[in-house]
Order: C-alpha cells, then structure tokens, then sequence
C-alpha cells in the first residue's frame, strides 16, 4: 500500500509540474523540424499541411515570393524526387507573443547554398502550430561581401 501512494504521488507531482508535456516553444520546434524534415523526404502532405492555408513563402530569388497555392503548383516536380531539398538546422530562436497563440522565430540553417537565414510567424490553430509566413535569405559573409556584389554585377 505505501509503494502505491508513493506512486500515486509521484505521478500527480510529475503531472503538476507538466512532466512529459511539450512547451509551446517545443511544439514550434518540432513542427520546424518536421517542416525541414519533410522538404528532406520529400514528403508534399507534411511539407504543405505545416502551413496554414493563407501562408506566404519567400524564397532566396527576388521572384520567389509564393502564396501556398503558389509554391504546391511550383514544387510540383520537384516533391516526387526522394528529396526536394535538406536544410540543416543549426540554430533556432522562438519568440512567443503574450497569448501563445502566436509566435515568430528566426534559423540557422545549413544549406546547399551555404548558410542560409530563415524566419518567420507561426500559429496555434485548432490543428496545433502552423507556419504562417517563411523567408529564406542566403547569408554572405561581411568580409566576401564586396566579392558577391560583383558577382551579380551591383558594383
């Protein structure tokens, strides 16, 4: 009987302290890995139900500036390949707004493209969390910055 209550009262103290529980902050991260995770598999059902209906992506490209219905009709082709593409996350912030029902974040990421920046706005719908606006920005290193330039002709 009194292994039973200490049980008891271990599992009401871990249920308290929200043990087992993923924190808004976790939840996000997991839907950002999943996300990436799912552009890596090529996995278009994961990839585009992570975002709400109204998302809005926007890609490396000045013309890469895609609603969702936008960016299925345009990586069409590229999701029945094994993988569409396989950004790395290095480095992950999350930002909660007072209702946590809102949040924006900015990424580290690994990329084909070298480093690569992302951020952006996700929020909590009756499905869980969901990826409203994304960008992705090639990031150049301050020292090469003059080199970039000339390579696409700005200098």
């Amino acid at each position: 009987m009194k292994n039973i209550i200490l049980t008891s009262t271990l599992f009401l103290i871990l249920g308290l302290t929200g043990f087992g529980q993923q924190t808004e902050k976790d939840q996000i991260n997991t839907l950002m890995n999943s996300w990436h995770k799912a552009a890596a598999t090529a996995d278009a059902e994961l990839f585009f139900g992570s975002m709400t209906a109204d998302a809005h992506y926007i890609g490396t490209d000045e013309t890469e500036d895609w609603t969702k219905e936008e960016m299925q009709i345009w990586a069409k082709e590229i999701f029945k390949k094994d993988s569409a593409w396989d950004f790395k996350t290095k480095e992950r912030h999350i930002y909660l707004y007072d209702d946590q029902k809102l949040a924006w974040f900015d990424e580290t990421l690994d990329t084909w493209m070298g480093v690569c920046r992302g951020s952006g706005v996700v929020v909590l719908t009756d499905e869980g969390w969901k990826i409203k606006h994304y960008v992705l920005s090639v990031a150049v290193p301050n020292d090469t910055i003059n080199d970039y330039l000339k390579l696409i002709d700005l200098k």
